[in-house]
C-alpha cells in the first residue's frame, strides 16, 4: 500500500490509501491533517496503515508536534492507530465529544481524552476547528463532525462515502456515487433526524468537503449536503 498526500485547502492536507479489495472499484481510507501551531489529525486509519500513513504525515510536520488526535466515530478505519500515534507525539491529545468520551474512549485512549461540547472550538493557532455533533449521522451514537473555520472546510467523516481512487478533488456530482455506495453498504443509520442534520451542516456555507472515503470537493459544497439530506429523508418514508 502507499499512501498519497494532496493539499485540498490552505494548509489542510490529505492523505489517502488506496485498498483495490475493500469494496467493488477499491476504497480509499482518507486522513487530513489541520497544519496549524497546534497540528490535528483528522482520522489515524487502521493500525495497520500506521505505518504507511504516519511516514506520509512526517514529511508535512514531525510527528511529535501533533497536539490534537480526532476523528468523526470510533471505528478501526478512523481512530485504530489513534494509540500508535499518541506513543511518537507527547503531547498529544484526543478530542471528542462527551458521549463518545463517556461510552468508548476514557477507556480505549492511552491518555486521557478531551470532552468537547457541542460547538465548542479549538484554536490551533493559525486554525480553528469546532466540533459538532451528529449522533447516528452517518453512524454510531458518538458520531461527530470538524468544521474548519478560516477554510470553511467541514471535515464530514463517512458521510459521502463513495467507492473507487478518484482525484484527492473533484468537480463531479460526488452525492450520486455517495448513493450507490449507501446501496451497496447500507451504512447509514436512517431515521427522521438524518436529514434534518445534514440539513444543518448546510448553514455553515461549507467551502471545501473534505470526505473519508472517497474524493474531497470545493465544489457545490452546500448544495451536495442538501441534495443528500433530501435523497435520506425520501429514503426514510419509504420504510
Amino acid at each position: 500500500m502507499q499512501t498519497s498526500t494532496y493539499e485540498i485547502a490552505s494548509r489542510i492536507y490529505r492523505f489517502s490509501t488506496y485498498v483495490p479489495e475493500a469494496a467493488p472499484g477499491g476504497f480509499t481510507f482518507n486522513q487530513f491533517l489541520v497544519e496549524a501551531d497546534q497540528p490535528l489529525l483528522f482520522h489515524t486509519g487502521p493500525r495497520r496503515m500506521f505505518p504507511f500513513v504516519s511516514r506520509a504525515i512526517a514529511r508535512i510536520v514531525p510527528l511529535e508536534r501533533l497536539r490534537w488526535i480526532a476523528f468523526g466515530h470510533v471505528e478501526s478505519d478512523e481512530c485504530g492507530a489513534m494509540n500508535e500515534f499518541l506513543a511518537v507525539a507527547p503531547r498529544a491529545q484526543v478530542a471528542h465529544g462527551a458521549i463518545g468520551c463517556m461510552v468508548s474512549l476514557d477507556d480505549l485512549c492511552d491518555r486521557p481524552p478531551r470532552k468537547l461540547a457541542d460547538g465548542e472550538v479549538i484554536d490551533l493557532g493559525g486554525k480553528c476547528v469546532r466540533h459538532i455533533d451528529t449522533p447516528h449521522v452517518p453512524h454510531n451514537w458518538e458520531a461527530r463532525v470538524l468544521f474548519e473555520e478560516t477554510t470553511k472546510t467541514l471535515l464530514c467523516g463517512d458521510l459521502f462515502t463513495h467507492a473507487g481512487d478518484g482525484p484527492p478533488l473533484t468537480d463531479a456530482d460526488i452525492v450520486g456515487p455517495a448513493l450507490a455506495a449507501e446501496e451497496l453498504f447500507h451504512a447509514t443509520a436512517l431515521s427522521p433526524i438524518t436529514a434534518k442534520t445534514i440539513r444543518q451542516l448546510a448553514t455553515l456555507e461549507p467551502e471545501v468537503l473534505a470526505l473519508m472515503h472517497g474524493s474531497s470537493t470545493r465544489t457545490r459544497c452546500g448544495e451536495s449536503l442538501l441534495r443528500l439530506a433530501d435523497a435520506y429523508a425520501s429514503m426514510v418514508q419509504q420504510v
